[in-house]
């Protein structure tokens, strides 16, 4: 370690070089990479974040749903494919702050049961090779840096905790409250979703309609960017290089270390030299990349000896579900914040999205008259249908030409998902909603991605340790989603920002 940057140094890299050198260079600035930033940051190391995109601007467009979803406005991900030649835009994004900047801000800890080996109707979803009780502490620094609201013993499928909430629930507004008591009189335990907003006195959040799956324009979601980089780059000891892409990494002769990060930056090729190298890059993209490095060491991809990088890819099984009451609208403005776990073994997790519209629903169905589409969100109560989707071998990544990804994905435990479907179906029906229509979610669906490189204590059967070091590769670590060994049924977000903290206090980071 060779201490802080020189003096004068700007946390966002301005000049063009052709190395650049660290002492921890973390590729990739979402969940994972960003809070690890943030952890690092006050040990005087010299932290690099390489980020592929640049910062996602602030303007009118974030808060319009025909911008966000008519145009795509910030989908920047290009195409996809499939091994079967269908092209598809992944729910990714490259900004600082990864996907983050556009996701719902719901901030769950896993069941501690889902850290357990159990059997599923459609296979076993695998233990992990760490407790609850290891990540707990975590969670607990996670959710005070990330200003999650919640309510604890409201939830009773929740963990145990060492402590309250950061922050009160967020409260519901007419309409979802008195859901909550319909729901309630059915026997059933609706309770308020946590949540990472800056709501409160003195807070930028002004409970608008265009939160979950936009861009929040006042900076009150607690994104990796507001929350984690830009604090961490305050702090002088970590610096950004923007628009950069990282193609390949680099090790030395025998293959145990990872000496630069290949990548490219405004159409010039560069290095990047650090003694650990993080990839936080997402599931997916982390994959792709740790196959296009390999060499004759690593002959089918870097720190891939058990043939598993890339493979037991899990997203999630997920529908979108809008009851509608025909007789009423729904006059609700900030309608997130309501969540009903009664089912979630075996089935999963319910939770109320962010206020549908029309023009979203224009996106999904371009045949259908925007006007009758417009009259249906006006009507409806929605909600995110998630259930546990299991590690399968077949599923897969592989990189693509041009930096880009291609997906092998057979939906796992699908029984599961429909019976939780037809649960949410008739519990939105007794709670007056006459009408149901749900929309299962397709490959592109891509925002929940884990398990590709998956953690655990026998190197033939993983690829990292249960700090995300690599088996193989002693100074390569990867944060994010890939760690998971099973992906439970609740938004993984927390469970990545805990364990990067984690991985940063004593998973021996520093060289």
């Amino acid at each position: 370690m060779t201490g802080i940057w020189g003096r004068g140094t700007p946390p966002v890299v301005a000049a063009e070089q052709d190395t650049y050198e660290a002492d921890v260079a973390v590729v990739g600035s979402g969940a994972g990479g960003a809070t690890l930033a943030w952890a690092l940051a006050s040990t005087g190391a010299r932290v690099l974040v390489v980020e592929r995109g640049g910062f996602l601007p602030r303007e009118a467009a974030n808060w319009s749903p025909d911008a966000v979803f008519g145009e795509g406005r910030y989908h920047n991900a290009g195409t996809w494919r499939t091994t079967d030649g269908e092209a598809f835009t992944p729910a990714n994004h490259y900004y600082v702050g990864g996907t983050t900047k556009v996701y719902g801000a719901a901030l769950p800890r896993l069941r501690e049961s889902d850290f357990d080996a159990r059997e599923q109707r459609e296979g076993t979803s695998p233990a992990w090779p760490f407790g609850y009780a290891d990540l707990e502490p975590y969670y607990a620094e996670a959710e005070r840096l990330y200003r999650v609201h919640g309510q604890a013993g409201a939830d009773p499928t929740a963990p145990p905790r060492s402590g309250p909430y950061p922050h009160p629930a967020v409260p519901h507004e007419p309409v979802v409250g008195e859901l909550a008591a319909r729901l309630t009189n059915q026997g059933l335990h609706p309770f308020p979703i946590e949540l990472g907003i800056d709501l409160g006195a003195g807070g930028a959040c002004l409970r608008c309609g265009t939160c979950d799956a936009y861009p929040c324009r006042v900076g009150a979601k607690s994104d990796a960017e507001t929350r984690a980089l830009r604090p961490a780059l305050r702090t002088g000891t970590v610096r950004l290089l923007t628009r950069t892409r990282a193609d390949r990494l680099l090790t030395n002769p025998g293959g145990r270390r990872v000496t630069a990060v290949e990548a490219e930056r405004n159409g010039r090729r560069i290095r990047v030299r650090a003694g650990t190298v993080v990839v936080s890059c997402g599931a997916i993209n982390s994959a792709a990349l740790l196959l296009r490095s390999g060499g004759a060491a690593h002959p089918d991809g870097l720190a891939n000896g058990s043939g598993l990088v890339g493979r037991n890819l899990m997203v999630h099984n997920n529908s979108v579900l809008m009851a509608v009451d025909p007789r009423r609208r729904n006059p609700v403005t900030f309608q997130k914040t309501l969540a009903v776990n009664d089912f979630y073994h075996p089935l999963g997790n319910l939770q109320l999205m962010g206020k549908v519209h029309g023009a979203a629903l224009a996106a999904a169905h371009p045949r259908l008259p925007r006007r009758l589409l417009g009259a249906v969100a006006a009507r409806s109560v929605d909600w995110w249908v998630m259930s546990e989707d299991l590690p399968d071998p077949g599923n897969r990544v592989l990189p693509g030409p041009d930096g880009g990804v291609v997906l092998h994905r057979r939906p796992t435990n699908t029984r599961a998902h429909r019976d939780l479907v037809r649960c949410a179906a008739r519990m939105m029906r007794r709670a007056g909603h006459p009408l149901v229509f749900t929309r299962r979610m397709g490959v592109a669906a891509t925002g929940h991605q884990c398990g590709t490189t998956v953690a655990g204590l026998d190197e033939t059967r993983s690829v990292l340790d249960p700090h995300c070091r690599s088996h193989e590769v002693r100074n390569l670590y990867i944060v994010d989603g890939g760690f998971f060994p099973s992906s439970a049924a609740v938004n993984p977000t927390l469970t990545i920002a805990a364990q990067a903290l984690r991985t940063a206090r004593e998973g021996g980071v520093l060289p």
